[in-house]
């Protein structure tokens, strides 16, 4: 079994089955809920977005990942494209009002102005997509993918939808173990979060490590926990772990100059970034 945030028909339904294709889905209703599916053994794994391509960090994710308890045990880029659907008996002469979640209703403004349709925002596009369904109303619509089509017996009435075609969304898989690294083969990255010391050029020297032993940092991410806004945050990805010695040697650096550091997961890359 492997949770997800979302109803069926979700995007993220969508990367758990591409995924894991022999997995069952445990569809839910928050990330803390999925989270806490894999805590108590509901399920196995849990498929939680982090990031996408056009709207960026996945707001909350940073904050629940380092109190869960879970590990990142994989990573997946899941391209999205979006679908206008609507009951049978509509087209798109019918249509004058849709709803999604505001990210996808702002990927799609442009060609929703064109057509003349009235954007309401909705929890998550498959819900919305299941709305539509629910009222039969041939003058809604819905911005969802094209498996909530086939999840809620919706019309495909426009395919790629979105105004821009570079949108895909990178997904973390969290697992309540650690995956073993000796059984990995290939490119590995470590995602952590730390906090830095409250001093002059505190990040400068927690980050020299990496740079002086040759470890590659793919993600620097700054955030805020609190609302005192008084210590900086940070997330990061590193190529490599902490059992090869360069990486070993920056991580030790890291932590003489970090108030903390955490450990989020090491384990495959599914997609090789670009090195320049």
């Amino acid at each position: 079994m492997i949770a997800f945030q979302g109803e069926l028909g979700a995007y993220s339904h969508m990367a758990a089955k591409a995924k894991f294709p022999d997995m069952d889905v445990m569809p839910c209703p928050s990330f803390e809920d999925a989270m806490e599916a894999v805590k108590t053994g509901a399920a196995r794994l849990a498929m939680i977005p982090i990031e996408n391509s056009i709207a960026g960090r996945v707001a909350d994710i940073h904050l629940l990942l380092p109190d869960s308890g879970l590990y990142i045990v994989g990573e997946h880029f899941e391209t999205i494209r979006h679908c206008l659907l609507a009951c049978r008996t509509a087209d798109e002469t019918t249509l004058n009002h849709v709803s999604s979640h505001v990210q996808a209703l702002g990927q799609c403004r442009e060609t929703l102005r064109r057509m003349g349709l009235k954007p309401h925002p909705f929890a998550d596009t498959a819900g919305a997509a299941r709305a539509v369904a629910e009222t039969g109303d041939p003058t809604r619509a819905a911005i969802a993918s094209r498996l909530a089509a086939d999840v809620y017996g919706l019309k495909i009435i426009r395919a790629d939808l979105q105004d821009e075609g570079h949108n895909t969304t990178r997904f973390v898989v969290l697992s309540a173990t650690p995956l073993d690294i000796a059984a990995v083969k290939g490119a590995t990255l470590t995602s952590f979060t730390f906090e830095v010391r409250n001093v002059p050029a505190a990040l400068y020297k927690a980050l020299g490590g990496f740079a002086t032993n040759g470890v590659n940092m793919t993600k620097l991410e700054s955030y805020y926990e609190g609302d005192s806004f008084m210590a900086s945050e940070f997330y990061a990805d590193i190529e490599g772990h902490e059992g090869q010695a360069p990486v070993a040697r920056a991580m030790e650096e890291l932590r003489f100059h970090a108030r903390r550091v955490r450990i989020l997961g090491t384990y495959p890359l599914e997609k090789l970034r670009n090195m320049g």
